[in-house]
């Protein structure tokens, strides 16, 4: 059994009672880590979404006739069965397994609607292109695996981008500058108009139009998707004289994997009941929006909203068109009586209008954002991020600080980075790149009166005695790469804190859901145990065990479960390794090839288990590539971009506390090496 470690304390779920109602807290457990047991419904001739399903999960699959040969196989084996086949057994199963049905948008065959009702969900998909990383977002989510709500609850300030287009196409081309500063992006349905064969544009888009438009947003970014039907009466266009259409709509939404579904608060009960007791593990929005004008955030009203919308709301969003600069003030003592009351679930409160902008800058729980790229603003009065940087800073919400980029002059390309994405975010904070020799001490710099945090690069043995507060991750590996400062007591406190390790999971983690990698035996070649330090505790979070090292030992608290191989006889004994992780020096890179070739995947087959991961993470020139070689040998293959280009995601979020996504990271890159 692998020795998993927890990176995080998550309490479990509880049930509050106020008084008034119960309000459930979400619950955030950790990942199931079991092997999943799914049965998979694919259209003629689809026969491989199968096979690449099952290659995610890191499972064996089969292909089956009848539902009685499924129910006689092995539970860890994802099963396969066509459309055809299934006819109406579907109506009597069982529940033994989790039923996705696939269906291919480009490959010429119908969407048969009273399968989908039948199927706990629906993933959506095109054969050209294919994104396997969406695959493996969809199944990590469905399944439980992946919890963004989790990780943005964490956050001290959240974002949500809209987009206003009319067609998703529009957006993808500018996506990624889009999406720098926001948690997640909104896709609002109403919005959208799917053209009719005469020219003109249906009132109401089909699901199809819809769900269409939605797997295209979801395959070209990362961040998690608010699903809204806006109505006409909250300024949007979605009908309001059939409540039962939104169930409709949003019911889809949760069949479809959506992260969040925003929910009117107008909808009857007991449509909004429903949609709670089969949200899944999409979270769901309770909405409401006044453009009355005459909303009052003092009145008993305004309490009762916000009861009514936690009864079934993860996230509690009420917005009202203000006259008055007053009338933020007044929303800011509801927002303090509310969070003082009721600790669950988060209120995202702001007023709209020219008014009621400065709430947009004090809001804290998914701020509406907009972008001059956009078409139009989603709701009058809306800011971009920039905007609401600009502001806080104005405020004195957001001193400027000196944020610095610590180590060799090679990492000067990522100090350029840096310094654009604090440009792009409006953020006031000066960012400076400071060489540091090898063995050279950071103390007077940390030391600054305005630092405001560092990365570092190579980074700093974490015995440092002037950084007595570490982060697990830090401690375990022995390295920091990245300081922070937290105020205690109006006195600095500096956090020693790990982003590698980060990039390293979050790159294993792009193509495979968590639980393939659960009891998985890897490889891990280094010269020095400090050079593997962190791609081993990325591996450990994994649930990875066991773990063979070739050129180094491990000692401390890395060494559990972690044997070294001495010799060639051993490599032959050990058990085939899901994972091979290089972190040789770039002249010694291709020390790793007889391995991948030894280890090589010769394709899939029914009945076959999945492999396999090769990262290498050598930095700088070489005579030959073993990415080049482990991609013809069958492996799944990543090299150093990938993971400095999620380690800088990761440094962000720690050092500004803002989100810039990975695309991005590596457009603006030009795709080299950081």
């Amino acid at each position: 059994m692998a020795t998993m470690i927890q990176t995080d304390v998550i309490p479990p779920s509880t049930l509050k009672h106020n008084g008034f109602v119960d309000i459930r807290e979400l619950p955030n457990g950790a990942p199931n880590r079991t092997k999943p047991a799914l049965l998979v419904i694919y259209g003629a001739g689809q026969e491989s979404i199968v096979n690449t399903i099952a290659d995610v999960l890191g499972q064996p699959w089969e292909l089956a006739a009848s539902l009685s040969e499924i129910k006689a196989g092995f539970e860890g084996t994802i099963y396969g069965i066509s459309n055809i086949s299934i006819g109406s057994q579907l109506q009597d199963w069982n529940g033994s397994r989790l039923v996705i049905n696939t269906h291919c948008v480009d490959g010429g065959q119908p969407l048969y609607e009273d399968l989908t009702s039948l199927c706990a969900y629906e993933y959506l998909y095109t054969r050209t292109p294919f994104f396997r990383r969406d695959v493996a977002r969809f199944l990590g989510f469905v399944l439980g695996q992946i919890s963004h709500h989790k990780d943005l609850t964490k956050k001290a300030r959240t974002t949500q981008i809209s987009t206003t287009f009319p067609d998703v196409h529009a957006a993808l081309p500018n996506l990624d500058i889009l999406s720098v500063g926001a948690d997640v992006v909104e896709l609002r349905v109403d919005l959208l108009k799917e053209p009719l064969p005469d020219g003109s544009f249906s009132g109401v888009p089909s699901l199809k139009y819809v769900g269409e438009q939605l797997m295209l947003l979801r395959q070209r970014t990362e961040l998690p998707i608010i699903y809204t039907t806006r109505c006409t009466k909250e300024n949007g266009r979605f009908p309001m004289d059939d409540p039962n259409l939104f169930y409709e709509y949003l019911s889809r939404a949760i069949k479809w994997g959506c992260e969040y579904v925003d929910v009117e608060l107008w909808l009857p009960e007991d449509i909004r009941r429903r949609l709670a007791e089969q949200k899944g593990n999409s979270k769901i929005i309770s909405a409401f929006h006044d453009f009355s004008g005459t909303f009052k955030w003092t009145s008993p009203e305004a309490q009762e909203l916000f009861r009514r919308g936690a009864v079934y709301g993860d996230v509690v969003k009420m917005i009202a068109l203000v006259n008055s600069i007053q009338e933020n003030y007044e929303l800011e003592y509801f927002r303090s009586t509310i969070q003082a009351a009721y600790p669950h679930p988060p209120l995202s409160g702001l007023n709209m209008g020219p008014m009621g902008q400065l709430s947009r800058a004090l809001n804290k729980v998914f701020t509406p954002i907009t972008h001059p790229l956009l078409p139009m603003i989603a709701a009058p009065g809306q800011l971009s991020a920039a905007e609401i940087n600009v502001a806080l800073h104005s405020m004195g919400q957001m001193p400027k600080l000196d944020i610095y980029g610590i180590g060799s002059y090679r990492s000067m390309t990522q100090a350029m980075f840096f310094e654009k994405c604090f440009n792009e975010l409006g953020l006031p904070h000066q960012f400076r790149f400071v060489e540091r020799a090898p063995k050279g001490s950071i103390d007077a710099i940390i030391r600054r009166p305005c630092f405001g945090g560092a990365y570092i690069n190579p980074p700093l043995a974490a015995s440092a005695p002037y950084l007595p507060t570490l982060s697990t991750a830090a401690r375990t590996i022995g390295q920091v790469d990245v300081v922070t400062v937290r105020s205690e007591g109006g006195r600095p406190t500096f956090i020693g804190d790990n982003a590698t390790w980060k990039g390293i999971r979050a790159t294993l983690s792009r193509d495979f859901v968590p639980s393939a990698y659960s009891g998985q035996a890897a490889l891990v070649l280094a010269g020095a145990e400090a050079d593997a330090a962190a791609a081993i505790f990325a591996l450990k979070s994994l649930g990875i065990g066991p773990i063979y090292t070739i050129g180094f030992k491990t000692h401390g608290p890395l060494a559990s479960e972690v044997d070294p191989v001495r010799s060639v006889d051993d490599v032959k004994r050990l058990q085939q390794p899901f994972v091979i992780i290089s972190a040789l020096p770039a002249e010694k890179s291709l020390l790793v090839v007889p391995l991948l070739k030894h280890y090589r995947v010769d394709g899939r087959s029914p009945g076959s288990l999945a492999g396999k991961v090769f990262v290498d993470l050598a930095n700088g020139p070489r005579k030959g590539d073993p990415l080049v070689i482990a991609a013809s040998s069958g492996w799944t293959a990543y090299g150093i971009a990938d993971v400095s280009a999620w380690t800088t995601v990761e440094t962000l979020r720690l050092l500004v506390g803002q989100n810039v996504p990975y695309d991005f990271v590596r457009l603006a890159s030009g795709r080299g090496l950081f």
